[in-house]
């Protein structure tokens, strides 16, 4: 029968939850819930998950929250996130004594024009905690980002009432002893703790913790924790035999808090360090003890040599993600030794090894043909005329990153296109050799390539992106920032016309590329209808005609940045946002033609806009009122 409800006449509740359950995105949900009362309420009970941030009152909004949500399992407060409220001053609305509104999140009362200092944000405090732990009793998951003013306190009456609390995270909260002892008392099924920059903490916690709830701990992080010593890690290589993942940054740790936790926990998969007073010894410790370590990061040693790097090759056979940043005294010996023992590694990371060169990493392509990623930073030991026998052997990455790497040529990327096939990602950032020549022939040999990554490589002009446009038909993110230097190489409007004819992008960032203008803006606009990113800043050039076209033409489009754009108005606004609904942020700083009623119109205009970036005296006090938790100002005042 036409218009007849057959769905909700024939699927019973649970069926309709299950489906609801599956949803992979947040709009969905939303959508869903706006079906009928029916769905609004069958969808509340389906959300499992809320990110919420700690300002505007916080602890009023989470007991709003509780309310509605009666089955969440995850909660992750930030206080670096805003809270977007729909709080519209002057318009009438139908009194809900259950409605967000009736709340006054804002304070702003009954009065048109509230003060500025009254609408300060607030953060969570221990009162807003008591509300997580009174109202989502099934709380599993539990994030507290740089929350300040949550004290041990609330922790102890979250801890209490949350006692199938799985994981935690306390970064940047002032928690002390106390609350983190409770924890450990209360909370016998937590797996995940994050302690990073949890200032107030020392050993008595955190030896506590581990011997109340040890036995089921898997994940630790510890980072700028002054009080913190090796004796932590006694207690914790003591009594969590179970752990997994580790990750420490302290210079207060020495040789042995690690050889505790090597000895204590022979199941560690991850382990990342940056502790300097850690010697090769430790390494060696891991080696011999640590057999199913997959992942390893080394930052900062000014102690470890190849005998360190030796053991881990030696040992830890399993090993398939190693990242070695600032590692001065590693060579190219240490890199060989665990090519020749890691055989299944698949990603590697060498940033600031200034002594690892071409012959360490041949053999890593050479000994380990998974490896899929490799990130280049300051490499500086390479040898000319032998990068070809490095990338030759490495015939299966999938990723490759260069960064600040001056001694690596055209060369070398062009074997690169001739041996890399299956290469999808390029990063290239301030390498000065690398021009035209090479990402032709990436374009050309590596027509998988989804993802290519350009910053301040001076060589690089409309030559090699044109290729990219003409052969890469599967490239959907392209950044090309301020490769403009040499006015022959320089990126120009027939760069993007190319691509927009061959290339299905969803992000594009040309920022600082002086050179284009409208009608490269105007070709992606028409050849890329799923674009949901654009940054143009700094293009001199761009009038409101390439907007117009964008509005047209890029109905997806979610994020732009306008900023130095000088030849942009307020009519070029006004047409971009007028078919772009589902736009959620725009950066316009340094918009000398944009005046307040373009900031007006942006923000009532576009019902999904988040973040406005912009002076804060092109904001006028009605658009201030409106959409005060919308609106970021640039931290100087012209």
């Amino acid at each position: 029968m036409r218009g007849h409800d057959w769905i909700n006449t024939c699927l019973p509740d649970e069926l309709i939850l299950e489906i609801l359950r599956r949803l992979d995105s947040k709009s969905s949900h939303d959508a869903c819930s706006l079906v009928c009362k029916r769905w609004l309420g069958l969808e509340r009970l389906s959300r499992s998950t809320l990110r919420i941030g700690a300002s505007g009152s916080p602890d009023i909004f989470i007991k709003f929250l509780a309310q509605r949500f009666v089955n969440v399992k995850a909660v992750h407060i930030d206080e670096r996130l805003s809270i977007s409220l729909p709080v519209t001053a002057g318009k009438r609305r139908r009194r809900d004594e259950n409605s967000l509104l009736s709340l006054k999140i804002h304070f702003a009362g009954e009065r048109n024009e509230p003060k500025e200092e009254e609408c300060e944000p607030f953060c969570l405090t221990d009162s807003g905690l008591t509300a997580v732990a009174d109202g989502f009793t099934k709380l599993e998951k539990l994030s507290l980002i740089w929350c300040s003013n949550v004290t041990s306190f609330g922790v102890m009456s979250l801890a209490q009432k949350c006692s199938l609390l799985k994981s935690l995270d306390l970064q940047g909260c002032y928690v002390g002893d106390q609350g983190l002892a409770v924890v450990g008392q209360c909370c016998k099924q937590l797996e995940d703790l994050n302690l990073r920059f949890c200032e107030s903490l020392t050993d008595s916690g955190l030896v506590t913790l581990a011997t109340e709830c040890g036995k089921s701990l898997k994940s630790l992080g510890v980072a700028a924790c002054a009080r913190i010593t090796d004796k932590s890690l006694e207690a914790v290589g003591s009594h969590c035999k179970n752990l997994e993942t580790l990750s420490l940054d302290s210079e207060f740790i020495s040789n042995k808090g690690i050889l505790a936790i090597a000895q204590g926990c022979p199941l560690l998969k991850v382990l990342k360090l940056q502790c300097i007073n850690v010697t090769d010894r430790a390494l060696m410790a891991v080696g011999a003890s640590c057999l199913s370590l997959e992942m390893l990061a080394l930052y900062s040693f000014q102690q470890f040599t190849d005998e360190g790097l030796r053991s881990i090759g030696k040992g830890c056979k399993k090993l398939k993600n190693l990242t070695l940043s600032d590692c001065n005294f590693l060579g190219d010996r240490g890199l060989e030794a665990i090519a020749t023992g890691c055989t299944e590694l698949t990603h590697l990371e060498v940033n600031g090894c200034h002594n690892i060169g071409t012959i360490g990493l041949e053999s890593v392509g050479k000994s380990c043909p998974y490896v899929c990623l490799l990130l280049l930073s300051s490499a500086t030991n390479f040898l000319r005329g032998q990068e070809s026998r490095l990338w030759s052997v490495a015939r299966r990455l999938t990723e490759l990153a260069l960064l600040y790497c001056q001694r690596v040529g055209n060369f070398a990327l062009t074997e690169v296109g001739r041996g890399c096939k299956y290469l999808q990602a390029l990063h290239l950032v301030d390498c000065s050799s690398i021009g035209d020549e090479a990402i032709c022939s990436i374009a050309k040999g590596c027509r998988n390539l989804k993802k290519l990554h350009i910053r301040r490589c001076y060589e690089v002009g409309s030559k090699g992106i044109v290729a990219v446009g003409e052969n890469c038909h599967s490239l959907t993110d392209l950044s090309l920032r301020f490769c403009d230097s040499h006015f022959s190489t320089r990126v120009r409007d027939e760069a993007l016309i190319a691509v927009g004819h061959g290339c299905p992008l969803k992000y594009l960032n040309v920022s600082g590329c002086n050179q284009i203008g409208d009608a490269g803006i105007v070709a992606v606009a028409r050849g890329c209808p799923n674009l949901t990113y654009l940054d143009v800043s700094v293009l001199q050039n761009l009038r409101d005609i390439a907007l117009t076209e964008l509005g047209e033409g890029c109905p997806l489009l979610k994020d732009i940045v306008l900023s130095h754009c000088h030849q942009i108005t307020d009519i070029g606004l006004s047409h971009l946002v007028k078919n772009c609904q589902m736009l959620e942020s725009c950066h316009m700083v340094y918009c000398p033609s944009i005046t307040a009623a373009g900031v007006a119109t942006v923000v009532s205009s576009c019902p999904n806009i988040k973040k406005v970036l912009v002076e804060k005296w092109k904001v006028s006090p009605r658009t201030k009122r409106r959409a005060s938790s919308v609106l970021s100002y640039l931290c100087v005042d012209l």
